[in-house]
């Protein structure tokens, strides 16, 4: 399995679900950050844009990028719905190879081409790379668009290798859109792939309308990386880390956390 794979299948229900599970607790931050950034934003694996939209509406000049094109379909959609064609700017690419130029030493302008001043990987994007290789290849592509100095954030899953395993539980149920329209009910099982540190997730989405019902069967499936093990690779590709957070709200990171938050910078060649 790759990492890719079910995320065109979970296009339909990923925003339904994220609004009852995480909602937009993590898109203050991520705004935060980025207005903060001086200069033009990545985010990698943006989807249906949960957190670019807002980003873009605050002010952000952001380009997503996600290799899903029923995800973004539902991006773009919304963006024309919110007229930001010139703030947000949306990619279908492969975020091991991505497709703007390689930032140089005098990359400090703030014109409209200018270099990529921060990326941000939210909510365990980077952990859909399952190998060593895809991991390794992407953190030097980052590292080769990032300005100088510039900001790589980057959220991982907490400890994805003690989720419990499970088998057919129903996790979600309740309406899309007004009482009356579509029922969905997600059935998911979790099954934890230690020899190659992986969880993956097989998800049920039956989907109900009136006397009709259909069920989508998708699988995602994450790579177990802990903080440390991240900072490691991180530094390898030439970052150096700048703090290591346990929330959105900025409390310091350690183990037990919800929320685990890496922030990095590319390391200036002197």
């Amino acid at each position: 399995m790759e990492g890719f794979e079910g995320w065109d299948d979970y296009a339909p229900f990923y925003d339904w679900e994220n609004a009852q599970t995480l909602g937009r607790r993590d898109v203050p931050f991520w705004r935060n950050l980025a207005l903060n950034a001086g200069g033009r934003v990545l985010e990698l694996g943006c989807g249906t844009g949960r957190v670019s939209l807002p980003l873009a509406r605050a002010g952000v000049r952001i380009v997503g990028v996600d290799r899903s094109s029923a995800m973004l379909a539902l991006a773009r959609q919304r963006r024309h719905r919110g007229g930001l064609h010139r703030q947000l700017g949306l990619v279908q690419a492969d975020i091991r190879h991505l497709p703007f130029p390689s930032a140089t030493a005098s990359s400090v302008r703030t014109g409209p081409h200018d270099s990529v001043a921060m990326v941000m990987a939210p909510y365990g994007i980077l952990q859909s790379l399952l190998s060593e290789r895809d991991l390794t290849r992407t953190l030097s592509e980052i590292h080769r668009v990032l300005r100088p100095n510039g900001t790589f954030g980057l959220e991982l899953v907490a400890d994805l290798p003690s989720w419990e395993e499970y088998r057919k539980r129903v996790s979600l149920k309740g309406w899309r859109g007004r009482r009356g329209g579509t029922h969905l009910t997600l059935i998911e099982t979790v099954r934890q792939d230690r020899a190659r540190r992986r969880t993956v997730f097989d998800q049920e989405f039956v989907e109900r309308r009136g006397r009709q019902s259909r069920v989508h069967r998708f699988s995602l499936a994450f790579r177990t990386l802990s903080v440390p093990q991240m900072t490691r690779r991180l530094e390898r590709a030439g970052f150096e880390i700048a703090t290591l957070l346990g929330d959105y709200r900025g409390r310091e990171w350690d183990e037990r956390a919800d929320v685990w938050i890496i922030l990095a910078k590319k390391a200036v060649v002197k």
